[in-house]
């Protein structure tokens, strides 16, 4: 039985069983730091209006009005460039500018971008098999009729490795995993999606070169773009993940965009050798169903000769030669891959058909539409009650607090909750999603308790994950901002509440915590009931998505000997209810004052 399929069951039974003591098969090594605000923005785009560029700014606001409104989408950022020109530029609430955003699988053109510059400096070609590569290194277990599997493989996707992104959690050595798994299709022949073949790329110019791929990197092509602001994970071992783990600016994402558009040309230096640039965008091999082709680490798009830097739940870098435009996204959409309704909103507004002009007469009334409307999606709901559905002050978000000489009065909603504590009958729920636990290896201790706070008109959601409390500010129509540590990495959050109450007429607030640097939320409904709370946790991307890759991994595991013993207990539907429970569980907490020492503990 695989390494990898022993931990995947594992992780599955102890998230089932809501087992937190924190043990991992991985190391864990703290990496995620602030975003780094005060340090200035280098090479920003020139901008200008949409009609100087050959676009309508009605095009633009009708877009933007459908991706903002469709709640598949869950948009973060969109920036649209054309002729090198930032004509567009739209953040969604909570969600701002200046700040970077995790680029999941998007970052994987980028590993790509490294692998050109390693051949044309002559340290690579893509015919090496990578198991002679890595063959002093590594010392191989001997294996008999391995197959050749060369650096070309790992680009197109066509490695056949059975090590995949569940390897993730098997172990700190995810590159020697790889090399000593079995290959279950010849290499070349079929397209299987495989994010440790970008990984083993990022090991490859490690090895070549004695850098990591981000040192490798920053003297070739972000420092010479003015790419500073970023951060790139690493894997135990100290490699860089190359097929995840990037956080960077969205419009550092259309610069690189630009590039490929410029065939490896910037300001007058060509940083990316124009012929890879050429290999890398065209079809080499078909991809899954709902796809367009794919080239080396980089999609095809619909449009012809267009083509795409994707990232799962709605990373983005879209290029479209004929029009000279590039496009980006960020967003924490339920869906993967191409065929999606976010990018099937923009083939609508940009079909194959349509061909922008070089330049449109201005239009202010057009303009100044489509800058309100940008300015509205940027507020957020801004006027929203604190309370609704009865209660104080029912339709109106008057502020509270102190103003001038008087302080107002605090709602009775809040006077009710503030100050209280609860622990919890179930201590496994963590603030991260569980998607953000697993990508980044920071795994839940567990929510011992909830508390509430009011001091000098804010409002504070309090939580204490094992023995560490976090407090978050919690915003009424807009949400607050708050820096949370979690075993020493920085997470920014934007979390908007709302006071309603159910039909029984029990206080409920609803919170809705957005990671800002991530294409994830959690979600809790807290119901305020005379005997204690009831909290009803959910996360996005949600239930839906998990179990799909749940039933996958299950569907892969089945000579899993542990997951079988277990369907023999449970079976299979339970254990699949059993999950859906543990992505959205339901957790009771008790007033701590009407505790015992052992609920306490």
């Amino acid at each position: 039985m695989a390494r990898e399929q022993i931990a995947v069951a594992e992780m599955i039974l102890n998230m089932i069983q809501g087992k937190t003591d924190g043990t991992s098969r991985v190391d864990y090594h703290p990496q995620k730091q602030e975003f780094p605000a005060d340090e200035a923005y280098e090479q920003p785009f020139e901008r200008a209006t949409p009609e100087s560029q050959g676009v309508s700014s009605g095009l633009l606001s009708r877009m933007i009005r459908e991706l903002g409104n469709t709640a598949e989408t869950d948009m973060h950022h969109l920036m649209m460039l054309r002729h090198g020109k930032v004509i567009c530029e739209c953040h969604f609430a909570p969600y701002r500018g200046n700040l970077w955003h995790i680029a999941h699988s998007l970052c994987k053109s980028i590993t790509g971008m490294a692998i050109g510059l390693l051949i044309q400096e002559g340290k690579l070609s893509l015919d090496e098999n990578i198991y002679k590569i890595f063959e002093y290194r590594n010392k191989l277990l001997p294996r008999l009729f391995r197959p050749v599997v060369t650096v070309e493989h790992l680009l197109t996707m066509t490695s056949g490795v059975q090590f995949n992104e569940s390897g993730i959690i098997s172990g700190n050595d995810w590159l020697s995993g790889f090399l000593n798994a079995p290959v279950s299709e010849k290499p070349g022949t079929t397209f299987q999606y495989n994010s440790m073949n970008t990984y083993v790329l990022s090991a490859i110019v490690t090895e070549r070169t004695g850098l990591s791929l981000t040192e490798y990197l920053t003297p070739r092509l972000f420092a010479p773009m003015g790419i500073r602001k970023y951060l790139w994970e690493t894997c135990p071992k100290g490699i860089v993940k190359g097929g995840w783990g990037l956080f960077i600016c969205p419009e550092d994402m259309a610069k690189l965009g630009q590039l490929y558009l410029q065939k490896g040309m910037w300001k007058g230096q060509q940083l990316i050798p124009q012929e890879w640039v050429e290999n890398s965008i065209r079809k080499h091999v078909e991809s899954v169903e709902g796809t367009f082709g794919y080239g080396y680490q980089v999609w095809q798009e619909s449009r012809p000769d267009s083509f795409e830097f994707n990232g799962m739940l709605g990373q983005n870098v879209i290029v479209y030669p004929d029009m000279d435009m590039v496009l980006v996204t960020c967003a924490g959409s339920n869906e993967l891959f191409q065929n999606c309704v976010m990018l099937n909103i923009i083939r609508k507004y940009l079909p194959n058909d349509y061909h922008p002009g070089e330049r449109l007469e201005e239009n202010p009334n057009s303009l100044l539409l489509l800058q309100r409307l940008m300015a509205e999606m940027e507020a957020g709901e801004k006027n929203l009650p604190l309370i609704h559905k009865g209660g104080w002050e029912k339709g109106r978000n008057r502020p509270w607090g102190k103003a001038g000489n008087r302080t107002r009065e605090v709602p009775e909603a809040i006077k009710k909750i503030a100050g209280q504590s609860y622990i919890m009958d179930i201590k496994s729920v963590g603030l991260f999603p569980l998607v953000m636990q697993v990508f980044h290896n920071n795994l839940t201790e567990g929510i011992q308790r909830i508390a509430f706070r009011c001091e000098a008109g804010e409002f504070w959601f309090r939580v204490q994950e094992g023995k560490e409390w976090h407090d978050i500010k919690v915003g009424f129509g807009k949400a607050a901002e708050t820096w949370i540590t979690i075993h020493e990495e920085k997470y920014l959050v934007g979390t908007r509440g709302i006071f309603t109450t159910d039909e029984d007429g029990v206080l409920v607030l609803k919170l809705d915590i957005a990671f800002l640097e991530e294409a994830v939320r959690r979600k809790a409904k807290i119901f305020f009931r005379e005997n204690g709370i009831e909290v009803r946790w959910k996360e996005t991307p949600g239930k839906d998505l998990i179990m799909e890759g749940l039933k996958s991994i299950m569907a892969d595991m089945e000579t899993n000997l542990l997951l079988q013993a277990v369907r023999g207990k449970w079976g299979t539907e339970l254990i699949y209810l059993l999950m859906e429970r543990t992505i959205e569980p339901v957790v009771n907490g008790k007033p701590e004052e009407n505790c015992t020492e052992d609920e306490r503990i």
